[in-house]
């Protein structure tokens, strides 16, 4: 499953080497979906590496209205934050510079290739990190 307001929607695990695309599900939250099955989300493990074909983007409101602030950075490693706060974004992106954004909070139709998925956990704290938040209901 993604994130908790994609739990209604059909989902499938995401796939090395394969492109996706920021998408607006209507749920009220931003995911990742292939361009083949725009209405199915694609779900990441945290630690998944991804490249976008341009530096990303974010939405910003202002005092003129919404403008879009580029991030600068093309590359991002899939993580999941707030896990023990229930009903909040968890899914999001650290950019090489550290800084982390919800994937909610990215601009739409942004494209991402999936570089290369987590490798298999060596020790409880990786199997922790890897681990995706579970939603009962």
């Amino acid at each position: 499953m993604c994130d908790y307001s994609l739990q209604s929607i059909l989902s499938r695990p995401a796939k090395v080497g394969e492109k996706l695309t920021t998408r607006n599900f209507g749920t009220g939250t931003r995911g990742f979906a292939a361009p083949e099955t725009p209405n199915m989300a694609v779900c990441v493990l945290p630690g998944t590496e991804l490249a976008f074909s341009s530096e990303t983007t974010i939405p910003k409101v202002g005092l003129l209205g919404w403008k879009t602030v580029t991030l600068g950075h093309k590359t991002a490693i899939f993580r999941q934050i707030r896990k023990n706060e229930p009903r909040v974004h968890h899914d999001a992106l650290e950019f090489p510079d550290g800084q982390t954004v919800l994937l909610t909070e990215l601009s739409e139709g942004q494209e991402a290739t999936v570089l290369q998925l987590p490798a298999q956990p060596k020790t409880a704290v990786e199997e922790e990190a890897q681990k995706r938040v579970v939603y009962t209901g």
